[in-house]
This record gives structure tokens, C-alpha cells and sequence, in this order.
């Protein structure tokens, strides 16, 4: 009888061995089968794996789920598969009261990678204490995550990281354009609540650079067409979102930019070297608007001595000298700051980081030759992404991972995403917004999301909602070792303040 009970014990384990084994091969990728390449997206395979960090001396146990869902048309018809990563903190077990945090990047066409080694997630990419690529490249744990308050999802929109439409012949117009990339991530972001059963949950979206553009209008869309009713939007180095700045408005709200950069170069003159950079700002801040874009918008009616006034002053805070700002017309273009700040030490300035320095092949010129902090990033964080996702994890497929895919031409047609998001605020008394820039960025500079916010809110009744915070750093202010714990927590304080009270009304009080 012992035999026989053993028999049948080894028996059912056999048996349940090989329908695991035909399990598992359902769930591997097609190169595995048969050991050909296949650069196929496989809708139906996901890894997960559990681990833990520290945060606040204290262990966060989280699983992480490296998978796809789908895309479909109106028609129910699968158009693509979009790749995420998600952390979910395992030793909660009230969902109702969990946050989760829906993280996109920008581009458009860059993947979620940024944020997700760089900023909020629990794994951060080897860099140096200002952002710089060390050798050899790995990841450690990052005890700034936001795991500890809030689940998070990476997601990667199509032709981004693993995502790619169904068939070679897809509609792009269903994809690439401001309003068609709002509308089906809205779909998507719905298909990924009702999977995993968080409609109970406080809900934000948190993008950075053109993924500002992006959760503006996601903010809007999920409520308007889905009634999902957010808590809060994080805006990372927020784009113009639509709203308009033509003529002198554009190029005079570049000037605190510039001579926050300069600063940073030590190239202003020795009596504001002998400030700190936020006693300047202020100053400058104040000139741009209330002489600097006046001046502009008059033009050649400006009389002679205002305009002399004009030259010395946008030299002293651009770091510039008179005669190029004479030759220019008292108006900066970037490309030209970024070429010509240090021509003279025979170095160009990154755009998203005025901080990195490039050479030229040569110092004539009136424009750089490449991003010098694009090309430090990319170094730092395409070996990070790849070891983490197909090593660490153990995500097996031959795809390659698009740090930046094909998604243009892009279709900026109606862009209203500023304003929607107001709208949407205005309707959602619960929705709170928090801006973030790098007083060094370039290209998403500071003061224009200043501007952002003056416009987001003419009447000055929704400013109780809006926040802004800046950093010493750039584009990515978060690759800054203080700048990443620093921006951390106020996102910690912003996604709990944002959050009401228990059986708390969303309404406005007379």
C-alpha cells in the first residue's frame, strides 16, 4: 500500500510537472522555440519576480510584473500590444486606499526607461553623483523610490521600449499625434485598472518633458470619456502644453534660463558670482517681465537709450557680450547660447542640461554639432534598461528595446492639452497638480512652466491645486544625486496631500 500511495504521489507530480512544462512553453517567447530569432512582440508573455528595497530605513516588499496588453480598434480588433512594468507593494492589502501612479516619458517616441531607473522606481541606474555614466554599468537599489506610498506603472507607448503594433501595415493615425496618443492610452490605462482591479484606488499620472503633453490631455480624456476621476497630475519638465507663446513672449521668457546656465559656467560678471543662484533669479525674473518683453514687443519703435539699456542688461544676465546681443537684435536664439556661451574655453552647452559640456569639430558656427547630454544618458542608460528587463528580471525576447522609436511624423494638430487640463481641474476639485523643472534645462526651461501655470489658471481660483518646485540640475533633475532625493519626497508629500480625507466631499466651498 506504501508503494502504491508513492506511486500515485510521484505519478500526479509527474503529471503536474509536464502541464507546467507545457505552461511555461506557452509563456516563453517564440525565439525559444526551435532556438530561431523572432523580433515578434509575444502579447501573452509576462515575468514577474518579487524583491525588496529600503526607504526610509525601512523594508518595502514589492512583486514586479514585466508584461503587455493590448491595443483595440473600435471593432474589438487587436491593433497593438503596449509593454509596462509594474510595482505593486506586496504587504498592503487595502487596495482602496493604495495609490498607483501611471508613469509615462516623452519624445514623443521615448520609452519609460528615464523615470523608471532614474527616478521613482525601486532599481537605479550606476551614475556618479551629478548623473554621469560610471563603468561598469549596473543598477542598485534606490532608497528614494515611491514605492514605499504609492504602486507604479511604467508604460511604453507604441513603438517605445517592447511596444509594436500588430501587423506591419497598422494605422499610425490611431498612434502617432498628440490627440490619437491621448485617446488610446486612455483606453489603455482603462483596460489596465479593470485587469487588475484598482477603480477603488487614488489614481495619478506623472509625465516628463512631451509625457507633460501627454498626461494633460490623459487627465481630461479619462475623465471626460471614461469617468475616471484622477487625484493628481505631475508635471517633469513640462512642454508648452499648447498654449501659445509666439513672437516677443517666446524669446523673452528664455532670459532666466540663461542666466541661471551662466551662472552655473561662472560666465556672468563677479558681482553676481558672489550670489547665489536664487538671489539672481528673482532679478532676473522680474526684468524679463517687466522691461525685458515690453522692449521686444516694440521693436525698432524702441527709443535708443531704452534700447542701449536693453543690450547691457540682457549681456550681464545672458553672460553674452554687448556686440553679439547688438548683432542680434537684443534677442537670444538657443541654438546660438548653446554654441556660443563657451566658445572662448572651446565648449558647447547640452540643450536638456546646460550643465554637460560638448567639442565641436570646430568653434565656428551657430549651433552645436549634438547634444552633449542626450548622448551621456544614452550611454548611462541603454546598458541599465537592457540588463535590468532581460537579465534581472529575466524578460526574454530578441525585440530590441527602442530608447527612441519610429513614431514620426507626429501629428500636433490641436494641441489643447493645457487647457484641457484646467478644465479638467476645474471640474475635479479633488485633482491637484505639481510641476517640477531643472533651472539648467534648455529645452523644457523653468520659467516657461512658470508661465504654464499663470496661464493654466487666469483667475488665480485654482491656485490652491498647483505647485511648482525647481532644482539645480537640468531636463532630468532626478540624475542629480541631491535633486533626486530632494524631488522625491515632494513627489512622497504631493501624492499624500492629494489624497482626501475619509468620506471627504469633492466639492468647492462658498
Amino acid at each position: 500500500m506504501k508503494h502504491f500511495y508513492t506511486f500515485i504521489v510521484c505519478t500526479f507530480l509527474s503529471l503536474t510537472m509536464i502541464a507546467q512544462g507545457k505552461m511555461d512553453d506557452k509563456a516563453k517567447p517564440k525565439d525559444d522555440k526551435g532556438g530561431k530569432f523572432d523580433r515578434s512582440l509575444d502579447y501573452d508573455y509576462k515575468v514577474e519576480k518579487k524583491a525588496q528595497v529600503t526607504v526610509k530605513g525601512k523594508a518595502i516588499p514589492y512583486q514586479v510584473t514585466a508584461a503587455t496588453l493590448p491595443v483595440w480598434d473600435e471593432s474589438g480588433k487587436t491593433i497593438a500590444g503596449v509593454f509596462y512594468t509594474y510595482y505593486e507593494r506586496t504587504d498592503v492589502t487595502d487596495k482602496a486606499s493604495r495609490p498607483i501612479v501611471f508613469s509615462f516619458n516623452g519624445g514623443p517616441g521615448t520609452a519609460s526607461v528615464w523615470m523608471m531607473l532614474g527616478y521613482t522606481g525601486p532599481r537605479l541606474l550606476h551614475i556618479d553623483d551629478e548623473g554621469y555614466p560610471l563603468q561598469p554599468y549596473g543598477l542598485k537599489d534606490n532608497p528614494n523610490t515611491i514605492i514605499d506610498v504609492a504602486d507604479i506603472v511604467y508604460v511604453d507607448p507604441v513603438n517605445t521600449g517592447f511596444s509594436r503594433p500588430f501587423e506591419k501595415d497598422f494605422p499610425k493615425d490611431k498612434f502617432f499625434g498628440v490627440n490619437a496618443d491621448v485617446k488610446y492610452l486612455a483606453d489603455w490605462i482603462n483596460t489596465f485598472i479593470n485587469k487588475y482591479q484598482r477603480w477603488a484606488s487614488p489614481k495619478f499620472l506623472i509625465g516628463e518633458s512631451y509625457g507633460t503633453t501627454r498626461v494633460s490631455g490623459l487627465a481630461y480624456e479619462l475623465q471626460g470619456r471614461h469617468w475616471m476621476y484622477l487625484n493628481g497630475v505631475i508635471l517633469v519638465s513640462p512642454t508648452d502644453l499648447g498654449i501659445k507663446r509666439d513672437g516677443p513672449v517666446s524669446k523673452a521668457l528664455m532670459l532666466p534660463y540663461y542666466a541661471a546656465t551662466a551662472w552655473y559656467h561662472k560666465a556672468l560678471a563677479p558681482d553676481l558670482l558672489k550670489k547665489d543662484l536664487l538671489d539672481i533669479l528673482p532679478e532676473v525674473e522680474k526684468y524679463t517681465i517687466e522691461e525685458y518683453l515690453p522692449a521686444l514687443v516694440l521693436g525698432s519703435a524702441i527709443p535708443s537709450e531704452r534700447y542701449e539699456e536693453l543690450i547691457k542688461k540682457v549681456s550681464r544676465y545672458s553672460g553674452l557680450n554687448e556686440k553679439v546681443i547688438r548683432e542680434n537684435n537684443g534677442i537670444i536664439q538657443t541654438n546660438f547660447f548653446w554654441k556660443e556661451l563657451l566658445r572662448d574655453r572651446g565648449y558647447t552647452i547640452g540643450r536638456l542640461d546646460s550643465r554637460y559640456l560638448g567639442i565641436d569639430s570646430r568653434d565656428g558656427g551657430n549651433g552645436s554639432e549634438y547634444n552633449a547630454e542626450l548622448t551621456t544618458w544614452l550611454h548611462a542608460f541603454t546598458p541599465a534598461i537592457n540588463m535590468y528587463l532581460r537579465d534581472e528580471l529575466g524578460y526574454k525576447t530578441e525585440l530590441e528595446y527602442n530608447m527612441f522609436g519610429p513614431v514620426y511624423p507626429w501629428n500636433q494638430d490641436n494641441n489643447n492639452t493645457g487647457m484641457n487640463l484646467r478644465a479638467a481641474m476645474a471640474q475635479n476639485p479633488f485633482l491637484h497638480v505639481l510641476v517640477q523643472s531643472g533651472y539648467y534645462d534648455g529645452a523644457c526651461d523653468y520659467f516657461n512652466a512658470k508661465y504654464n501655470m499663470w496661464q493654466l489658471d487666469p483667475n488665480g481660483k485654482l491656485k490652491g491645486n498647483i505647485s511648482w518646485e525647481g532644482y539645480r540640475s537640468g531636463h532630468m533633475m532626478y540624475l542629480r544625486k541631491d535633486d533626486l532625493k530632494t524631488s522625491t519626497e515632494h513627489l512622497r508629500q504631493f501624492i499624500l496631500k492629494a489624497i482626501p480625507a475619509k468620506d471627504q466631499p469633492a466639492r468647492y466651498d462658498r
